[in-house]
């Protein structure tokens, strides 16, 4: 959650900052501000709701300086105004941006009230400036000021720090919440919460590690440890061009990333696979003596990533024929987890920072074969922490309703099962007519998205609708309980999700004319059965709308709308089904004016709990 971004350079910084943010705001829209050394003292300018608020403020109130820091928020302690919005402040001397929660901050809060510190804010944050400012009286440095009062702290954070008392420096901290440096190309540096609000400025960045404090000049780049030892780390350049953070022609993000589905699964499947088998070195160069050894999986992910994981159950254990469990992370990381000899740890995330799912990892690493990670950040904390990992390489994803993402996982998940499945019931022959249907995945995708128009006329009759239900059975199920959560997300429809087969134990009460029941339905060994629940809904005067692997196996009549969707192997129908829920969601969406990119309340990546 919430975004920031620091600069310290030769030139004036405001505009690099607030384009740092607007690329940012994805994380957290629900105040925005900004502090600057302008060479006699500390600015701030700070506006409730978004980036744009700020902008606005600063064209009537502008700020000037070549160090800074800037936060767009997603408000956890505190209402979302602009007292509460960062930077906070420790008088004029100290300004303070954070990422993250601070779960001890109402007992340090108490200490400092009883030593006489006001407060004007409700936030955990301004507990934290506080502290660097009672450390900078005994201590001469800022760095060493931060790593002090880090000490003191229990939670998750990144932090950015100026102080005008050292106004060349720029002092960055991280535990639990993601942080990167960016490398300028001589007299300036940068830091931000993700490498996307940086690309306008530099293309090389430096990762920090869990417990890492840095010291940023214009010049120089330094890192300690959590043990304050100095310590180095590499730079990496970004591997996607500043374009893919554009909408090109697109209203909107969330649009541009479904589109973008059939370019990005080739990506996720580019370089794995050959002469129709997988190359199993893209895992990792270890990768193959820890397959051998898998004889059960532990799937932990939250959100989207969760329903990538149930899907990826059913084709573990149909093709592969081992146990596989499936589990959200906040559940998994708080109860005893028994984990048999031989079970590989499968972590699934977009950001791979999703806070839950990193802690997850954390506690059961040692008690594991080994960890694998899917994810789409290379240099992410989930990736660095993990023994393998495979990139699902789909680029950046700006909005917050996860499309892309999803799919690309959703094959990044087969490539794993075949090389599990290899390893015991997959035989070469079944590997070859999977991968062969694999590679014929982005033409089918494209043919999906050519149900936009027919989507388009169906979502007019959700336009005032309050509530949906999705069915779904086998891997279908899961494929519904993600069009629920789109609909929900981002138009505000509260939608449940049900295997099919569940109908008469409770949701079939919830059917009427006003309660729209959505139906993914494959040609496929379920279709039958599936057939008569939604019988069962029309006799009850629900209102149906079919994605149907042929239309001549559900008819359309008066009540009963279908869309026909290409026809597809078994194995593959949730990634292609996936894509006419995804355009219902969106036109929806836009048809009740709701800000598809940016839902209220939500934020793109889940860094705290």
């Amino acid at each position: 959650m919430c975004g920031i971004v620091g600069a310290v350079a030769q030139r004036p910084v405001k505009d690099i900052l607030l384009e740092g943010l607007r690329r940012l705001e994805y994380r957290g829209y629900d105040s925005a501000g900004m502090a600057l050394w302008d060479g006699q003292t500390i600015d701030r300018l700070r506006r409730a709701g978004k980036v744009q608020s700020l902008a606005d403020a600063m064209d009537s109130t502008p700020l000037a300086g070549s160090v800074g820091i800037a936060h767009t928020r997603w408000a956890t302690h505190g209402k979302p105004n602009e007292k509460n919005a960062h930077p906070h402040m420790a008088g004029s001397q100290l300004a303070l941006v954070h990422n993250g929660i601070i779960d001890n901050f109402e007992s340090l809060k108490a200490e400092l009230v009883s030593e006489g510190v006001t407060f004007s804010s409700d936030t955990d944050t301004e507990v934290v400036a506080h502290l660097i400012a009672r450390e900078l009286k005994t201590t001469a440095e800022l760095r060493e000021a931060v790593q002090k009062v880090v000490g003191y702290l229990e939670g998750a954070f990144a932090l950015g720090v100026i102080s005008a008392d050292h106004p060349d420096q720029l002092v960055a901290a991280r535990k639990g919440s993601p942080l990167v440096i960016g490398v300028g190309m001589g007299g300036e540096n940068f830091i931000a919460s993700d490498q996307l609000a940086l690309l306008q400025v530099t293309d090389r960045f430096m990762f920090l590690d869990e417990g890492d404090i840095a010291l940023l000049t214009q010049e120089n780049i330094q890192v300690w440890n959590a043990g304050g030892e100095a310590v180095e780390h590499d730079v990496v350049r970004y591997e996607h061009g500043v374009s893919a953070a554009d909408k090109g022609e697109f209203k909107h993000y969330m649009l541009k990333e479904i589109y973008e589905q059939p370019e990005v699964v080739a990506q996720t499947m580019a370089g794995r696979i050959s002469n129709g088998r997988l190359l199993e070195q893209a895992f990792g160069a270890d990768a193959a003596a820890v397959f051998d050894q898998v004889k059960q999986v532990q799937i932990v992910a939250c959100g989207t990533s969760y329903h990538a994981g149930m899907i990826a159950k059913y084709w573990i254990e149909d093709l592969a024929g081992i146990p596989c469990m499936v589990e959200v992370a906040s559940e998994f990381r708080y109860r005893k987890v028994v984990l048999p000899e031989g079970t590989l740890l499968l972590t699934i995330s977009q950001s791979g920072e999703t806070a839950d799912t990193l802690a997850a990892l954390r506690e059961v690493k040692s008690r594991v074969l080994a960890s694998l990670a899917i994810c789409n950040v290379p240099g992410s904390s989930l990736v660095r922490e993990s023994d393998l990992s495979l990139m699902t390489n789909a680029g950046p994803e700006i909005g917050v309703a996860s499309t892309k993402a999803f799919t690309t996982q959703l094959v990044a998940l087969l490539l794993t099962t075949i090389a599990l499945g290899r390893r015991y019931e997959l035989s070469e022959a079944q590997e070859q007519s999977l991968v062969s249907a694999l590679e014929g995945l982005p033409q089918l995708l494209e043919q999906a998205l050519a149900m936009d128009e027919g989507i388009q006329q169906m979502a007019q009759a959700f336009a005032e609708k309050h509530h949906a239900l999705f069915l779904g059975r086998g891997t279908l199920f899961p494929v519904a309980m993600e069009g629920a959560l789109k609909l929900k997300e981002i138009s505000y429809i509260h939608a449940e999700a049900y295997p099919a087969g569940e109908l008469k134990h409770g949701p079939l009460a919830l059917v009427d004319k006003d309660m729209p029941v959505v139906t993914v339905a494959p040609r496929n060994d379920m279709l039958d059965k599936l057939k008569a629940n939604l019988q069962e809904v029309r006799a009850r005067g629900g209102e149906l709308f079919v994605f149907a692997g042929c239309a001549d196996t559900v008819k359309a009549e008066e009540g009963v709308q279908v869309l026909e969707v290409p026809a597809v192997d078994m194995l593959l129908e949730p990634v292609l089904y996936t894509i006419p829920l995804q355009l219902l969601s969106y036109h929806v969406a836009v048809l009740k004016g709701t800000d598809v990119d940016q839902p209220r309340n939500l934020a793109k990546s889940v860094t705290v709990e």
